[in-house]
């Protein structure tokens, strides 16, 4: 028996892919929207010493844009019930403009009634960065949130 929740959404649905560049000047922005000024999201040096092949993504900029695909087809993050990742391998940025590109992908492979699991593939340099990503959103009918009545 096969459930779907909306027509046309079951277990093998493809969202539509995403493409993002990370430079370093992301890294920048991020680290200061986060607070996260670990050096090895900015310097050669230090990541070097951490035994890292060079400067890194911060695992949550990589996660967080991971889950925009999710976020981008349901089209109301609210929706979103659940999300875990598992850091694989690391994005590592050069120190060039052009930065790394990182793709993402996903696909419907659960349903249960209104929820939804999505299964996340994240890919940077030929390599999956992300394991076990998935997200569970719930496509049943929302009702506006009223704060107090007129």
């Amino acid at each position: 028996m096969k459930a779907t929740v909306v027509e046309g959404v079951e277990v093998g649905t493809t969202l539509p892919p995403m493409t993002m560049r990370f430079t370093r000047e992301r890294l920048v922005r991020y680290a200061g929207a986060s607070t996260d000024f670990n050096p090895i999201h900015y310097s050669e040096y230090f990541a070097g010493r951490m035994g890292l092949p060079g400067v890194i993504a911060h695992g949550m900029l990589t996660m967080g844009t991971a889950l925009r695909i999710v976020t981008n087809w349901v089209g109301d993050p609210g929706r979103v019930i659940s999300y875990a990742v598992r850091f694989t391998r690391p994005v590592v940025v050069p120190d060039d403009a052009n930065g790394v590109e990182v793709e993402f992908r996903g696909s419907v492979s659960a349903v249960d009634g209104s929820l939804v699991t999505v299964s996340i593939e994240a890919i940077s340099d030929g390599q999956k960065v992300l394991g076990a990503a998935r997200a569970e959103v719930d496509l049943g009918v929302r009702v506006p949130h009223r704060d107090h009545e007129a």
